[in-house]
């Protein structure tokens, strides 16, 4: 595909257009994702989306939604660009790389991508967890930097939950689960009128939402799984 980036470097529509290849890739795997509320991602308009993070394995939900919310980028660690064949395939399409160690300088390349956003009505992907989280029972404290981005650019925030998709039994051993995966989309959370005083209480608000959310399908997924846990590891699944 790059010789068709290269024509159009830096494009958000090259993302769409990986998508559609390689999203076929999670029909080698028994994972069967489920887009719900596709519908609030069609609108032409720029927008932050906040999604909980799993694993790697999150590229491929995604892919899906990619397709879907059709001019979307994403933002990703620096070190991703140092990938060979990787780092230069996220880059011609529109990957925003950031510094995760440097909290000042990410804000500032957010607040920078923000403009880009609004310019070209593109909707941008963040996981504001800030790191993976493969725990069943809740998500992890969520970072403000996304969402004072969006106060400062007034700009919608959709939430997005995507159901749990794997379980650790304990060490490096993981079980995959065969399934489908549930993307659903929340609600968007409108930003217009709100000042960086409110970004807290708007942080904390959304991440309410998203773990009820996340709950309630971690709940769902339990109930249909193809998998037989022993009791001891049952016990540990348990919600809380």
């Amino acid at each position: 595909m790059w010789p068709y980036f290269i024509l159009y470097p830096r494009s958000a529509k090259n993302a769409r257009i990986a998508s559609r290849c390689l999203r076929y890739l999670a029909k080698l795997t028994d994972m069967k994702w489920e887009l719900r509320n596709g519908d609030i991602l069609t609108e032409d308009r720029a927008a932050i989306i906040v999604s909980n993070h799993q694993s790697a394995l999150d590229i491929l939900g995604m892919f899906v939604v990619w397709d879907v919310a059709n001019k979307m980028t994403a933002i990703a660690k620096k070190e991703l660009f140092y990938v060979p064949l990787i780092g230069i395939t996220f880059y011609l399409c529109g990957i925003v790389f950031i510094d995760r160690k440097n909290g000042k300088n990410a804000y500032k390349q957010l607040k920078i991508t923000t403009e880009m956003l609004k310019k070209y009505k593109t909707k941008l992907w963040v996981y504001p967890e800030g790191t993976r989280n493969s725990n069943l029972s809740t998500l992890l404290p969520f970072k403000k930097g996304a969402f004072a981005a969006a106060v400062d650019a007034q700009l919608p925030i959709i939430p997005i939950v995507i159901s749990p998709y794997h379980f650790f039994t304990k060490g490096k051993e993981a079980l995959i689960l065969k399934g489908p995966i549930v993307i659903e989309c929340l609600t968007p959370e409108p930003t217009v009128g709100l000042l960086p005083d409110d970004v807290p209480a708007l942080t904390e608000r959304i991440r309410a939402r998203m773990d009820a959310k996340y709950k309630q399908l971690s709940e769902e997924i339990l109930d249909y799984a193809n998998v037989e846990f022993d009791k001891k590891f049952s016990s540990r699944l348990e919600i809380k």
